[in-house]
């Protein structure tokens, strides 16, 4: 997990956050409530836009040291209680049922074994509960598709293991998530998801 990868993060994100993303993040997260787990919290950029009254507890994991002090350091500059956890989406430390919505934003890309992470999310979501995602895919346009397959080799190792051509709807609906919301942007590029754990 890259340590320079985190310092600059921030700084490469910014200006795209500010003109678009940030909008996006505020839209999926502020109306979260109950008993919450962000997978993947990088640097904390969620953190301004989760209610600290609907929220009744925030739990976040990510596995690079480096991000995690970052989203340390912003949870105590919006003064919001978090508990964070390093460590892998693929295992999640966590019991089963415990959180009342799963939430990642632009972290599906770099897991290693999306299937399992979707099969850890389900584990520990309630019977009801919410996914949320907001992710960066491969494009349903196929010489766009094309130009994502050739960069992604290159891509993974300047991003810290970043895809840019998984198709991350399928596998959330092969792991058995109910989809109730699937809107893209960008011919598709980026796409928000929302899914009910049925159970």
């Amino acid at each position: 997990m890259g340590k320079s990868f985190a310092f600059f993060y921030d700084t490469v994100m910014g200006p795209l956050e500010k003109r678009w993303i940030a909008r996006i993040r505020k839209k999926i997260v502020s109306g979260l409530q109950g008993k919450v787990l962000e997978i993947g919290a990088g640097t904390g950029a969620n953190f301004p836009y989760y209610s600290k009254v609907k929220v009744e507890r925030l739990v976040t994991l990510e596995p690079n040291p480096h991000m995690l002090d970052q989203a340390k350091r912003r949870a105590k500059e919006f003064e919001l209680p978090v508990e964070f956890h390093q460590g892998m989406a693929e295992t999640l430390p966590f019991n089963d049922d415990e959180f009342d919505t799963v939430v990642a934003t632009l972290v599906l890309c770099s897991v290693s074994d999306p299937q399992k992470v979707f099969q850890e999310m389900r584990r520990v979501c309630k019977q009801g509960g919410k996914i949320v995602l907001f992710e960066h895919v491969r494009t349903e346009s196929k010489s766009l598709a094309a130009l994502q397959d050739v960069l992604t080799p290159a891509w993974k190792r300047l991003c810290d293991g970043c895809h840019l051509n998984r198709d991350t709807g399928r596998y959330m609906k092969e792991s058995g998530i109910k989809m109730v919301k699937e809107k893209k942007y960008f011919k598709g590029i980026f796409v928000e998801y929302e899914g009910l754990n049925p159970k």
